[in-house]
């Protein structure tokens, strides 16, 4: 007899029943399971950093010797100031005679300075407050009281000291003095921000904050000046610190500096005999502690390079020497305070930049010393584009 197709439905239905049944009841690892797919890892690209790389590969080894300078020519006519621009130099730095009656007019000085929006020449001045002060109309308070108040006083201070520089153009400010002494008698009592160590390290972390993010600090003199007695400006002052006792006192308003954020540190033209009896703006072994014990990494620029040749001594009076013997140790950043004719000193700029070119290509410069150089300073030109 022939079954109705119906007939087959209630078996139909058992049969799924115990189909599902049977699953539920075995063991998870029974049921085959795709493997996950591995996440895939998304590469952050640092815009900075590929920018430089990018800008760097199109350089000569002429150009990346001539990035290596912030020079001053004095007077308020932007034209000698824009040649120094024009020859491919990375930085200016302005001094009391190129300030001219008000905020405004140093605005438009700035200004006519810049020629690259993408890497903005580097403004610097000497803007401590107080003794060291190049604007007249900078009103904010200077180390000479900010070192007997609390630390939050130096960050407003220095913060609106700042303001007052990027109104102007002013990107670069070599204001915070991280030396200490408590001596009356040093040419540097009233300009540091503390007699002892500590304070001081306070006191620097907060001029550092209060410019964060408004002008590039810089922390100077490198590694101490108060330590050594004397004026760097026509000497090279010693200092009778070993390595351990630097760390325990010199060190520590600079480390405090780099912690803060600082973006430049300048090495001073002094001596610590019992580290290296080099200057530390020419000693690799104070440039390998800055960066290896104090872990900084931007950019090293020194003090005036002239006042080698100031202090008279034979070893320092060849200028295109002492530009190879500071890069060469580590410096990025070499400071030139020229005089209208800076011929009457021996130099010349394609002769600063020739010195550089010829101790590359000699080997005594290794070129991925220059390039690092050259790298940490147009990564900071970029970072302060905007």
């Amino acid at each position: 007899m022939r079954v109705k197709p119906r007939a087959f439905l209630p078996l139909m239905l058992a049969a799924a029943l115990l189909s599902s049944t049977a699953c539920a009841a075995a063991p998870l690892d029974a049921v085959p399971t795709r493997p996950a797919e591995p996440t895939p890892t998304v590469e952050r690209v640092d815009p900075v950093a590929a920018w430089v790389d990018e800008r760097m590969s199109q350089l000569t080894i002429e150009q990346k010797a001539a990035s290596l300078f912030m020079l001053h020519a004095p007077g308020t006519d932007p034209a000698p100031l824009r040649a120094l621009v024009d020859a491919g130099v990375s930085g200016l730095i302005l001094m009391g005679d190129n300030v001219p009656a008000g905020p405004a007019e140093l605005g438009a000085l700035t200004t006519a300075l810049q020629v690259d929006p993408e890497a903005p020449v580097l403004i610097g001045i000497d803007e401590e407050g107080g003794e060291v002060q190049r604007l007249p109309w900078d009103v904010a308070a200077a180390a000479d009281t900010l070192r007997a108040e609390a630390p939050d006083a130096a960050e407003a201070a220095f913060a609106a000291r700042a303001a007052v520089l990027a109104a102007s153009g002013v990107t670069v400010n070599f204001g915070v003095v991280a030396d200490v002494t408590a001596d009356p008698e040093s040419f540097l009592f009233g300009r540091v921000l503390g007699t002892d160590p500590v304070g001081s390290a306070d006191r620097v972390a907060g001029a550092v904050a209060g410019e964060q993010g408004i002008v590039a600090s810089t922390l100077k003199h490198f590694p101490g000046h108060g330590a050594a007695p004397g004026d760097s400006h026509s000497s090279i002052p010693t200092a009778p610190l070993g390595l351990d006792e630097w760390h325990a006192g010199p060190a520590l308003p600079f480390a405090s500096g780099i912690d803060s954020g600082a973006e430049l540190v300048m090495t001073g033209h002094l001596s610590y005999p019992a580290v290296d009896t080099a200057p530390a703006s020419l000693s690799p072994e104070w440039h390998r502690i800055l960066r290896e014990e104090l872990g900084f990494a931007g950019v090293v620029v020194t003090d005036d390079m002239l006042m080698l040749q100031h202090n008279g001594l034979p070893e320092f009076a060849d200028p295109g020497e002492n530009a190879v013997r500071a890069v060469a140790a580590g410096a990025d950043l070499l400071l030139y305070v020229l005089p209208a004719d800076p011929s009457t000193m021996g130099i010349s700029i394609d002769g600063l930049v020739a010195a550089i070119v010829v101790a590359v290509q000699s080997g005594r410069i290794g070129e991925a010393r220059l390039d690092a150089a050259v790298e940490r300073v147009l990564s900071l030109r970029r970072s302060l584009a905007g």
